[in-house]
């Protein structure tokens, strides 16, 4: 949001907000509430999930620092239809819905938000892409890392992402399995899966996998 509408823009709706800083692993918005509020990541990622009627979840994207969470229930007046939980470190400002629609107003912003999320559905799509899954995989992964890393405790520390296999594999359109089997051809670049998390304790060797797996293609 923050390319398409410029930092001028973008620096007036930050004054209208007040800060709040979350660890990994915590939910900023829930899906089925209202929509009271938007909220504006200014450091870390979230991921936006969706609970199916069957019980289980689905991962829809990832969202990071210049982005909005929450926009839409707030644009339609209706009740959220995804959570959206931290994957890392994060700093949002929160803007009450009477402010949002007061700024997007002012500001002639309603073009600019449905081109802003016409891009969103792009972005997820082109993730869920064909080809190789390692590669695409490294490059997911070093690209939240780069996004996270200004908003990281201790900058040069492993960094955890609060990820999952099937979340992963939900993300790349494709399966558990091949999640952890592309996981373990970048351990040798220093990624390691846990419970319920993905560590990257070298951030410049993920980047060469990337570009390793790319130049081989």
């Amino acid at each position: 949001m923050r390319r398409l509408v410029g930092d001028a823009v973008w620096t007036a709706m930050l004054a209208h907000t007040y800060e709040r800083r979350h660890p990994a692993g915590i939910t900023l918005l829930r899906q089925g509430q209202p929509g009271t509020h938007v909220l504006v990541l200014r450091g870390g990622v979230a991921k936006v999930i969706r609970h199916e009627r069957d019980g289980g979840l689905t991962l829809l994207a990832f969202r990071g620092p210049g982005e909005l969470l929450g926009e839409v229930a707030v644009l339609d007046d209706g009740v959220r239809s995804a959570s959206v939980r931290t994957i890392s470190h994060c700093s949002v400002g929160v803007m009450s819905k009477a402010d949002f629609l007061r700024f997007v107003t002012e500001h002639s912003l309603f073009p600019v938000l449905v081109r802003y999320a016409l891009t969103k559905l792009r972005e997820s799509d082109l993730a869920r892409g064909g080809g190789d899954v390692p590669t695409r995989l490294a490059a997911a992964l070093a690209y939240l890392a780069d996004i996270c890393e200004p908003s990281t405790p201790s900058p040069g520390q492993p960094l955890e992402l609060a990820l999952t296999r099937d979340e992963l594999a939900q993300y790349l359109a494709t399966s558990r399995n091949t999640i952890t089997a592309a996981l373990c051809q970048l351990e040798p670049f220093q990624v390691r899966a846990g419970r319920k998390r993905i560590v990257i304790e070298d951030l410049p060797a993920l980047r060469r996998a990337a570009a390793d797996h790319r130049n081989a293609l």
